[in-house]
């Protein structure tokens, strides 16, 4: 298997296990895709309004979430 069929089923894993956290953190079902993208725009938001240059761990994507939920809150139930 060529490394970069892994670095794909890879991000393949990632976008589910994002989808999956998403759909349990209470948005619908059918914006999964839309809050996946709003996602990932959240967290430069959050990190450009954060003091700490820390890496990305539990505590920030709870925070990223958080955010999100009050952000965009048309993509939860």
């Amino acid at each position: 298997m060529s490394n970069e069929l892994e670095v794909e089923e890879l991000a393949a894993m990632v976008t589910d296990m994002l989808n999956a956290m998403l759909f349990f953190a209470g948005v619908k079902k059918e914006n999964l895709e839309a809050a996946s993208k709003a996602y990932i725009k959240e967290i430069d938001f959050f990190f450009e309004n954060e003091e700490s240059d820390e890496e990305m761990g539990v505590d920030e994507i709870i925070g990223v979430v958080s955010q999100l939920k009050k952000r965009k809150p048309e993509l939860f139930n």
